[in-house]
């Protein structure tokens, strides 16, 4: 039999948080803590969403609890429900950048950082000088809770993976990369090379490898697709936790490196540092800003989207340098032209 209507009046909102919670983590305590309330009102708010729906909710089993039948139906309902509340008092009049102190808050691996960090604060800056900026920088990997990270954060920059494609997920692309090898400037391998190394260059030689996955290469590896092409894995000589440190790594010794372009960009200055195109053919870099749908309609946060798009354009002096005839680095004497980050 349907429940009659409630009114609003009537109820305590505060259970509408408890619920989600409760059926996010299915776990009384888990729950409290997310929400930062005690133990004994946790429970007494579990009792009386129990009385008013007339059903466990959570059901003990062997290994926990589970969610009844009509916990499940709940479930679907719940989060819509609190997305558009948080939606509704989120509302504020008219943003203005110039007059905000808001904080924003950008979960990026460190290539990112070097790829247009500068050009993001600098863009911040000039438009909204009281905004502040939280970056965190990625450690590995990006966290298992995907979903539940980017409801408390402004957005994730990272290439398109399974995790990101949630429900509830936005995505809008930022620009696309290319790998490039970088050897030490007197390794024999880069004369005669025309500027580029051959697959079996990077079959000899000992790699330096940012973030490297212990046991092998998954399909997820972002290199996965050029390793293929090798007869054998690559010799790894350095792991290295830091996408812009893999360069020091290479300096000085027979090492290679496949890294982002606008990352080696960086190092275009070095005369002990030589910057070839990468052979085999592997796939493009692809960079992308992903955000929780709660964020569509806050301006503020729209206006930031537009921001993030803008500084991670790369300037047409840099598209301009990247072209192959000006894109390897060679030693001062060579004096080719080189590029600008």
């Amino acid at each position: 039999m349907t429940r009659a209507p409630v009114s609003l009046a009537n109820l305590d909102l505060n259970l509408l948080v408890f619920l989600r919670e409760l059926l996010r983590e299915r776990n009384v305590t888990r729950a409290a803590q997310r929400i930062g309330v005690t133990q004994s009102a946790a429970s007494a708010a579990l009792s009386r969403l129990r009385r008013h729906f007339g059903d466990e909710l959570l059901v003990r089993n062997r290994g926990g609890y589970l969610l009844s039948p009509l916990a499940v139906q709940l479930a679907d309902q719940v989060e819509p429900v609190c997305t558009s509340m948080e939606r509704l008092f989120s509302t504020s009049p008219e943003f203005r950048p110039e007059e905000s102190d808001r904080e924003f808050t950008l979960l990026v691996p460190d290539y990112v950082l070097a790829a247009f960090g500068e050009r993001l604060s600098r863009e911040l800056y000039a438009a909204a000088p009281r905004a502040r900026l939280h970056v965190q920088v990625v450690k590995q990997a990006l966290p298992a809770d995907i979903v539940d990270t980017l409801r408390v954060l402004d957005g994730i920059v990272s290439a398109p993976g399974i995790a990101l494609r949630a429900p509830g997920i936005r995505s809008m692309e930022l620009f696309r990369d290319r790998w490039v090898c970088v050897v030490a400037a007197d390794n024999p391998v880069a004369d005669g090379s025309g500027g580029s190394l051959a697959l079996a260059d990077l079959q000899r030689l000992p790699w330096v490898v940012p973030h490297h996955p212990d046991g092998g290469y998954p399909a997820t590896f972002p290199l996965a697709p050029l390793i293929a092409r090798l007869n054998d894995p690559p010799r790894v000589a350095v792991r290295v936790d830091s996408y812009q440190a893999t360069p020091y790594f290479v300096a000085g010794t027979d090492r290679v490196a496949v890294m982002q372009r606008r990352l080696a960009a960086l190092f275009a200055d070095r005369p002990d540092l030589r910057v070839l195109e990468c052979p085999g053919e592997p796939p493009a870099i692809v960079e992308t800003l992903w955000w929780h749908e709660k964020h569509d309609e806050d301006d503020a946060h729209r206006w930031f989207r537009e921001v993030t798009a803008r500084a991670a354009r790369e300037p047409e002096s840099a598209v301009r340098a990247s072209r192959p005839d000006h894109f390897t680095l060679e030693s001062p004497s060579a004096a080719p032209e080189r590029r600008s980050s």
